[in-house]
């Protein structure tokens, strides 16, 4: 009886070290005042959740989500200024 095994050897991923490597590190602490931001508008649309949303309420979701524009403008404004190699 012929064997059906596999001829060419398996294909595996390289394995994973569970580490985060420098430059992911870098780009995290980029990105922390985006994340820091969406948290923040995050917390602010569960504390709506379980009742009605009061004028303060709004507000607190409206600053949040003006911070997290921002934020995402300050990110996007940064790696266009690395991206063509100069200081904004």
């Amino acid at each position: 009886m012929k064997s059906i095994a596999a001829l060419q050897t398996a294909v595996t991923a390289v394995p994973f070290d569970a580490e985060p490597s420098a430059t992911e590190l870098d780009a995290i602490e980029r990105e922390m005042p985006l994340i820091e931001a969406e948290l923040d508008l995050l917390d602010a649309q569960i504390t709506t959740l379980d009742r009605p949303a009061a004028m303060l309420d709004w507000q607190r979701i409206r600053r949040a989500r003006n911070r997290v524009m921002a934020a995402r403008r300050d990110l996007a404004n940064r790696a266009a200024a690395e991206l063509l190699g100069g200081a904004a």
